[in-house]
């Protein structure tokens, strides 16, 4: 290739990426501004809903008897319902035994009980039995007045969950079909078990990450769909009202579709159905993050595919009636981003690697351009690059974690640079797993868990 041809290359892929990275830029401040604004709203009266925690387990002996006596004594009016996917270990007879409640038994506990080979298809066939047999036990129940809620085995929701989310401008607005509650990792200051020097710091960092980009990126990404109508559901800490469960339930009585991103699926069934979908940070759901880079990285490809799959809804996206324009771009852009990531690990070294085939053949030349000027555009080039993910360490600092120094929030921000990064890894191998028709759905293991046991089992119908 001549020195012309490389030198025009290199200039296009440098402006193509520095596009790219301006756009995310701007984006990036514009939902900075609404989460630096936001203030905590009045609250409500939970006693004018029914509330139902339904708590999907597979092989959670270890954490279930902690989680249903935080949930029966922190909201004693609430019910309970403990999905057990066909565990291996003893999930079902604790929650039993918890049922019995030496005699005394407790008429708010359920399980609901999975055998294989119709158990382990999958998160949202789990939710779905689930939500059968409670739709069974309401009966004639104002199902407008019925709150589910979706908690993980090892969740919290905050005590002042059921006012917060029972406000006027959540549940109190009878147009809202589910609210999703800010997320918090409840093991950010606990160090792994067991775990000593590069280990240990090297888990409390990725634990440290984990809670800062929850609590900041993604809560500021939800806050900002406000605005376009777009509030999207996790997997942990989401509440659906039972009648808004009841209009996409179809005819098998399944809300729930069967992708590996099963939360984000529902919101999009929900907001093409008309509902609306709200957000808080005022109340909070503790989970516990993950030490361990391997099982991360399994957890966000298993999130990756998930994307991807869900992009088959864009049609339906598109066509909605009850979206708007921007708010059909949001949920676009929100699809693309696996997609994006594969672009962007394509585009992105290139300029470096023609820079670097070009010092191989004309190395003076090279470096009297780089002394002449063009060394700005690499600094422009790479401070574009880390900016957006180095801002939400001192973000995190003054918002959620006010410990240490203002310089340690910015090794904060310089860490999730780095964390972030991974997600080009798990797309890629999102994507080589979706090449290869692995569609499969894994338990990601508890940090207290040696092993987990049964196979990966197919979630697509």
């Amino acid at each position: 290739m001549s020195t012309g041809a490389l030198d025009l290359l290199l200039g296009m892929t440098q402006a193509m990426a520095l596009t790219m990275s301006v756009a995310f830029i701007t984006y990036v401040i514009m939902i900075i501004i609404p989460y630096l604004r936001y203030k905590a709203r009045p609250t409500g009266d939970p006693a004018a809903f029914s509330w139902h925690f339904i708590v999907p387990c597979r092989d959670e002996e270890a954490v279930i008897q902690k989680t249903i006596d935080y949930l029966r004594t922190t909201f004693p009016q609430a019910h309970v319902w403990v999905i057990d996917d066909d565990s291996d270990d003893r999930t079902a007879g604790v929650v039993r035994s918890m049922r019995r409640n030496g005699g005394n038994r407790d008429e708010n506990i359920h399980l609901v009980e999975r055998v294989r080979p119709y158990a382990r298809t999958g998160k949202g066939d789990a939710l779905n039995a689930a939500y059968r047999e409670l739709r069974e036990f309401v009966g004639f129940m104002n199902p407008h007045r019925c709150v589910v809620v979706v908690v993980d085995a090892d969740g919290r929701p905050s005590p002042n969950a059921l006012e917060v989310c029972s406000a006027k401008h959540l549940f109190g607005d009878s147009r809202i079909g589910a609210v999703q509650m800010d997320v918090r990792m409840v093991n950010r200051d606990v160090p792994e078990a067991g775990a000593r020097g590069f280990r240990r710091w090297f888990g409390m960092g990725m634990v440290r990450m984990q809670d800062l980009e929850f609590r900041t990126a993604i809560s500021a990404i939800q806050m900002s769909r406000g605005y376009t109508g777009t509030i999207a559901m996790g997997g942990n800490g989401q509440f659906t009202r039972l009648s808004a469960l009841d209009s996409i339930a179809g005819g098998t009585g399944s809300p729930w579709r069967g992708s590996l991103l099963e939360d984000f699926e529902l919101g999009v069934h929900l907001l093409t159905e008309g509902w609306h979908t709200g957000y808080t940070r005022d109340a909070w759901v503790d989970q516990e993050a993950l030490y361990s880079l391997r099982r991360f990285l399994a957890q966000r490809t298993r999130w990756g595919q998930g994307t991807m799959q869900c992009m088959r809804y864009a049609p339906r996206i598109w066509d909605s009636k009850h979206l708007t324009t921007i708010g059909a771009a949001e949920m676009m852009y929100y699809l693309l981003q696996p997609w994006m990531q594969l672009l962007g690990t394509m585009i992105y070294p290139i300029p470096f690697v023609l820079l670097g085939i070009r010092t191989w053949n004309e190395p003076a030349a090279v470096a009297t351009w780089f002394t002449d000027g063009a060394w700005i555009l690499f600094a422009v080039y790479g401070l574009f690059g880390l900016l957006p993910f180095l801002v939400w360490g001192p973000i995190y600092w003054w918002k959620c974690e006010r410990k240490g120094s203002f310089f340690q929030s910015l090794l904060w921000g310089l860490g999730y640079a780095t964390y972030i990064y991974t997600f080009y890894i798990t797309s890629w191998r999102a994507m080589i797993r979706l090449l290869r028709g692995q569609n499969g759905w894994a338990k990601t293991r508890r940090n207290t868990e040696e092993k987990v046991r049964g196979a990966v089992v197919a979630l697509d119908h």
